[in-house]
């Protein structure tokens, strides 16, 4: 089986979880620890990706480009990647961030919005960057539909194309269906990006891979959106088990869950009833604490805005409909 190159995301999907609130100091820390585990990818960006630090997203406690520079200082060995969405981040954050050393551009869009990243990942490339097409929200789309999208992606210069399941919605055989005709109809790498809301991210990880992506993401102790991502130390441990290799360290990786991450988390990481209905309802993972702030604004259960923005099809950049949904809920509530 093919060795996996894992890309470390709690310095960006771990921003939403301490809502955006990382010091120069704790991304040094957390970067330096991770490259002596020799960890090949390490995200750092906002939580939304480059530009992401607004009112509708959340503001950063510090500048992006300020723990992209600590991050890269940081390290000798790994590479820095940072996500970009168009709309949200520009191609001038992408050159900013370049400028600063990052070597990995993760371009995000919709599953079926992909033509949107065409000038994003050729400049990427043309910075010589490693090029990363990031189809969110995959489980919005049928399998068809995925390959057609990621197809443009790989067009445009992607040497990677992701399936991210945002939501946490996936179920495993959808999963190795989407990897599977993937895997058949590209010649680039295939990764996939989980999130644990079904308590599902460790089990769509490995069939991911089994079905042939070698380009997986994982978060040490899960520090991600919702319920967090796949459990980076646990993740090395299994493949370790597996006999595939990754080169990373794994004591140094349940030291580093240990003693550097854990202290900084305002609660454990875990699968609350929210987070749980996140995955039920295939709502996008950053929504979760703009639904709990609508909750408690509008006295309306955090669960049925979350159900009313998965059956209304919400996805990410639509954040304000968070507001519309809770306020209409009220409105409803309030007339029976």
């Amino acid at each position: 089986m093919t060795d996996i190159k894992i890309t470390e995301v709690a310095l960006r999907d771990g921003s939403h979880a301490i809502r955006h609130q990382y010091t120069v100091d704790q991304v040094r820390s957390i970067a330096k620890a991770l490259n002596e585990a020799r960890v090949p990818y390490i995200e750092v960006s906002h939580g939304d990706g480059l530009g992401g630090s607004t009112l509708q997203y959340g503001l950063s406690k510090t500048n992006e480009l300020e723990l992209v520079e600590a991050a890269v200082d940081a390290v000798d060995f790994s590479k820095i990647a940072v996500l970009l969405i168009p709309g949200i981040g520009t191609i001038e954050d992408l050159k900013e961030a370049e400028k600063l050393g990052a070597k990995m551009a993760r371009i995000a869009t919709h599953v079926t919005e992909a033509d949107v990243s065409a000038q994003h990942i050729q400049t990427a490339k043309e910075l010589g960057m490693e090029t990363v097409g990031f189809l969110m929200m995959s489980h919005m789309a049928p399998t068809e539909k995925l390959v057609e999208q990621a197809k443009l992606m790989e067009s445009y210069g992607a040497d990677i194309v992701y399936v991210v399941d945002s939501a946490g919605a996936l179920l495993p055989h959808e999963v190795r269906a989407r990897i599977k005709a993937l895997k058949h109809e590209l010649s680039c790498d295939i990764g996939f990006h989980g999130h644990n809301n079904l308590s599902l991210a460790m089990g769509n990880s490995l069939a991911a891979i089994e079905e042939g992506a070698n380009r997986i993401d994982g978060s040490i102790r899960c520090l991600g959106a919702g319920a967090g991502n796949t459990q980076t130390e646990a993740l090395i441990a299994v493949l370790d088990r597996m006999g595939i290799t990754t080169g990373i360290d794994l004591y140094k990786m349940m030291d580093i869950a240990e003693e550097i991450v854990a202290p900084i988390l305002p609660k454990p990481q875990e699968i609350t009833r929210d987070s749980l209905t996140l995955g039920y309802a295939g709502v996008y993972s950053s929504f979760l604490l703009h639904a709990n702030r609508a909750s408690e604004k509008f006295g309306i259960d955090s669960r049925d805005i979350l159900i009313e923005l998965g059956e209304r099809k919400i996805v990410g950049g639509q954040e304000d409909m968070i507001i519309d949904v809770a306020a209409e809920l009220a409105s409803q509530k309030a007339n029976v």
